[in-house]
């Protein structure tokens, strides 16, 4: 039995955190797990994955561009679980591996494996984090997509050996089919998906104009910043920011939510939170229902004295 990981890099070049907890999850399965990834890996990154629990790094000669180069990973290596960190890129080719191989797949798992009479247990979210599913897997081959932020990291320092390149088959019929007419990157320091800490901001800030404070409390805090949906959608920030059930859902160590109400639709994309402090003047505001710490006051005298705080403190 092994188990098959798949590595991400996020867009400034460094290895998603999301991607360490998709190892230390396969590790919990088997102590034998391979590495892969859709980009060309340096030395350095390839050594960072031994530390979360990498045996085997399968370097590629090119990106991926269908399911048969990751099928013949599979078969050339005996693999019986895929480990898939939740993105785009993974929901891309899970569903089509899935077909392929015939391996069932588990979506938004939120916490390790535990066997029980020689079965997997996983948990899983389901009807948009307002419950949770607990599943017996009764088969040996199986394809897990792990919701951000689930799994804790652990340091196993293990030695990583780096196998045979895996070529491309350009005939294959589930290959990507994909093309690429334009990138924009997104600029900001901190990938959204990957941040532990995010602040948000809702029409509570009354103008665009007030975001600055969001973003100084964001930068005093090597936080992210998000919005609320009719934020984006007035054009007050950018979409990429709007988190909920139709926008980017987040599962941050720490989701500070200022100025909004807490809809039903937001709460969808961040309820997964660990901890939420909502701020918010009006008491009755769903929000604080849903909140782990509440601060009932006018975010314009709020925020600015937290600011005072952490400068303080900073020094």
């Amino acid at each position: 039995m092994a188990v098959l990981s798949f590595i991400e890099l996020s867009n400034n070049g460094e290895l998603k955190k999301s991607s360490l907890e998709s190892i230390c999850f396969a590790k919990k399965i088997n102590k034998k797990v391979y590495c892969f990834s859709s980009h060309v890996f340096g030395e350095n990154h390839i050594k960072k994955t031994a530390i979360y629990g990498c045996n085997y790094f399968i370097r590629l000669n090119e990106n991926i561009d269908n399911v048969t180069q990751i099928e013949k990973i599979v078969q050339n290596y005996n693999i019986n679980y895929f480990v898939f960190p939740k993105s785009n890129t993974s929901y891309q080719y899970a569903a089509s591996l899935s077909v392929k191989i015939k391996f069932s797949l588990i979506n938004n798992v939120v916490s390790l494996p535990f066997k029980e009479k020689n079965n997997l247990k996983i948990k899983t979210s389901i009807f948009s984090g307002k419950a949770f599913s607990h599943v017996t897997l009764d088969d040996d081959n199986a394809i897990f997509i792990i919701n951000k932020s689930s799994v804790e990291l652990l340091i196993y320092n293990e030695s990583v050996k780096i196998l045979d390149k895996i070529e491309s088959n350009m005939n294959d019929s589930y290959r990507n089919s994909i093309k690429i007419l334009n990138q924009k990157s997104i600029k900001g320091t901190i990938p959204l998906t990957e941040a532990e800490i995010v602040v948000s901001a809702g029409r509570g800030m009354k103008d665009p104009v007030n975001w600055k404070i969001i973003e100084d409390l964001a930068s005093l805090l090597h936080a992210a910043t998000a919005c609320s949906k009719p934020v984006s959608d007035m054009g007050w920030r950018p979409h990429h920011e709007h988190v909920g059930q139709t926008g980017i859902k987040i599962s941050p160590s720490l989701y500070i939510a200022i100025g909004i109400s807490g809809a039903i639709q937001h709460l969808a994309g961040v309820g997964n939170s660990k901890v939420i402090v909502v701020i918010n003047k009006d008491p009755e505001a769903p929000f604080f229902n849903s909140a782990d710490y509440g601060i009932i006051g006018d975010a314009f005298e709020v925020v600015p004295n937290l600011i005072k705080l952490l400068e303080k403190k900073n020094g």
